[in-house]
C-alpha cells in the first residue's frame, strides 16, 4: 500500500509539472498571439487529456479534481474581488443585481425551449439542462479581463454578474432537479428566499473577513501581519469560502466580496507600504495565473468529445440560442431600464457576447451525473460544448470587439490591491 501510495504521489507531481512547463509556454504564446490564455490553456488541455496524449489523467470526480477547481474558482473570485472599485459599482449596481437574479431565470427559460426543441428533451429536463448552463463564469471572464483593458463600469459589472450569478444558477439547477427526480415542488418564492439567504450571509461572511484581513495587513497600528499579507490572502481565501459554506451561504460570493473589502481597504483609511504592496501585487498575479493553468487544462483534459458527438447538432443549437438568442434579450431587459447607468448601445452589445461557460456549469453537471438526474449525460455532453464554444468563439473576440465598439481602455491592464 505505501508503495502505490508513493507511486501515485509520484504520477500526480508528475501531471503538476506537465501543467507547469506547458502552461508556460502556453502564456507566452497567448501573449505574442494577443489572446486570453484560458483559450490556450483549454485547447492544449483537450490534447494532453486522456483522449490524446495522455499525459494528463485526472478523473473528474475525484476529490483532488474537485480540490483544484473549487480552489482555482476561489482565487479567481478573489482576483476579480480586488480588481473592482466602489465608485464603479456604485453606478451600475442595478444592472448587476437584475442580470444575476432575474437575468439567469430568463436565460435559462429561453434556453430551455431551445433545448425542448432541438433535443426533443421534457420541457422540466430541458430547464433542467438551461439551469446548468444559464449563469455565466467568472473564473474565465475575470482572467480576460485581466488581459484585456476594456472600460471600467462595463468589464467590473460583467464580473461581477459573473460572481453574483453563480448562486441563483445553483439554486434554480437543484430546485428544478427536485421536481424533476419527484422529490420536491418549485417555489419561486422559496427559490428567491434562499437565493437572499446564501447571497446576504455570504456578503456578510465575506465583509468581516475582508475587513479584518485589511486591518492585519494594512493598519497603520494593527498591521503586524504586512509582510505575510499573500499568507494572510490565501488563508482568508479559504476561511471565506469555507466558512460562509457551512453557514450554507454562497462560499464563492463570500470569496468575491473578501477580496472587493481587500481592493478597496483604502476607503477605510488603510495603507500598505509601497514595497509590501507590490509583492502583493505580485503574489496575486502569479498565483492567478497558476490557478488559471490548473482549471482549464483540467478542464480541457476532461471533455469527453465521443459523449459531445452524440449530440452535437442539437447541442450546438441549443448553445447558439444561449449565446445569440437568450444572453442579447436577457441583458437588454436587465440593464436597459437602468436609467442610473445609463449604458449606451456598444456597452450593451459588448455586455451581450460576453457570457462564457466554464468551471460552475461544469460543476453542476458532474453533480447530476453524481445523483443520476434525469439525461444526466446529455446534459454533461452539451454543458461541455457550450464551455468549449463559449470560451473558443467569446474569449478569443473579447479584445476585437471591445475595440470595434470602442470599448479599449489606454494603456496595459492593470493589477492593484488599492
Amino acid at each position: 500500500m505505501t508503495t502505490y501510495s508513493i507511486e501515485f504521489a509520484k504520477h500526480i507531481l508528475l501531471q503538476f509539472g506537465v501543467i507547469l512547463a506547458v502552461g508556460s509556454s502556453c502564456a507566452v504564446l497567448s501573449k505574442k498571439l494577443k489572446i486570453p490564455d484560458v483559450v490556450t490553456f483549454l485547447v492544449v488541455g483537450t490534447l494532453l487529456g486522456p483522449g490524446g496524449l495522455g499525459w494528463i489523467d485526472i478523473k473528474a470526480d475525484s476529490a483532488l479534481n474537485q480540490l483544484l477547481l473549487i480552489f482555482g474558482s476561489c482565487y479567481l473570485l478573489f482576483d476579480g474581488g480586488v480588481s473592482l472599485r466602489f465608485r464603479v459599482i456604485q453606478e451600475v449596481w442595478v444592472t448587476i443585481v437584475s442580470l444575476a437574479t432575474a437575468g439567469v431565470l430568463i436565460t435559462a427559460v429561453i434556453t430551455g425551449l431551445a433545448a425542448h426543441y432541438f433535443l426533443g428533451l421534457p420541457f422540466l429536463v430541458a430547464l433542467l439542462l438551461a439551469s446548468v448552463i444559464a449563469s455565466t463564469d467568472p473564473a474565465t471572464l475575470i482572467p480576460v479581463f485581466r488581459q484585456v483593458r476594456v472600460k471600467d463600469r462595463v468589464s467590473q459589472t460583467v464580473m461581477s454578474e459573473s460572481a453574483f450569478n453563480d448562486a441563483t444558477g445553483a439554486i434554480l439547477t437543484f430546485s428544478v432537479l427536485g421536481v424533476a427526480m419527484g422529490t420536491g415542488q418549485f417555489s419561486l418564492q422559496a427559490a428567491a428566499l434562499e437565493l437572499g439567504h446564501q447571497a446576504l450571509l455570504g456578503m456578510v461572511a465575506g465583509a468581516l473577513l475582508g475587513y479584518l484581513a485589511s486591518t492585519l495587513i494594512a493598519h497603520e497600528r494593527y498591521g503586524f501581519l504586512q509582510e505575510y499579507a499573500p499568507l494572510v490572502s490565501l488563508m482568508a481565501v479559504i476561511a471565506a469560502y469555507l466558512g460562509a459554506s457551512g453557514l450554507h451561504a454562497s462560499g464563492f460570493m463570500a470569496v468575491f466580496v473578501f477580496g472587493f473589502m481587500v481592493g478597496n481597504k483604502e476607503l477605510f483609511g488603510f495603507e500598505m507600504k509601497e514595497g509590501e504592496q507590490e509583492r502583493m501585487d505580485d503574489f496575486v498575479e502569479t498565483t492567478s495565473l497558476i490557478m488559471r493553468m490548473f482549471i482549464f487544462f483540467l478542464l480541457g483534459s476532461q471533455v469527453d468529445f465521443a459523449l459531445i458527438n452524440q449530440h452535437l447538432i442539437g447541442g450546438i443549437g441549443v448553445v447558439a440560442v444561449l449565446m445569440l438568442v437568450a444572453r442579447p434579450v436577457t441583458v437588454f431587459l436587465c440593464a436597459l431600464p437602468d436609467r442610473r447607468a445609463r449604458w449606451s448601445i456598444e456597452e450593451l452589445l459588448f455586455i451581450c457576447w460576453t457570457r462564457e461557460t466554464g468551471v460552475i456549469p461544469g460543476a453542476l453537471a458532474g453533480l447530476l451525473l453524481g445523483v443520476g438526474a434525469p439525461e444526466a449525460k446529455l446534459i454533461s455532453s452539451v454543458t461541455f460544448l457550450a464551455i468549449l464554444v463559449t470560451i473558443l468563439a467569446q474569449a478569443t473576440t473579447t479584445r476585437w470587439l471591445a475595440g470595434r465598439l470602442r470599448l479599449l481602455e489606454a494603456g496595459p491592464p492593470q493589477h492593484t490591491l488599492g
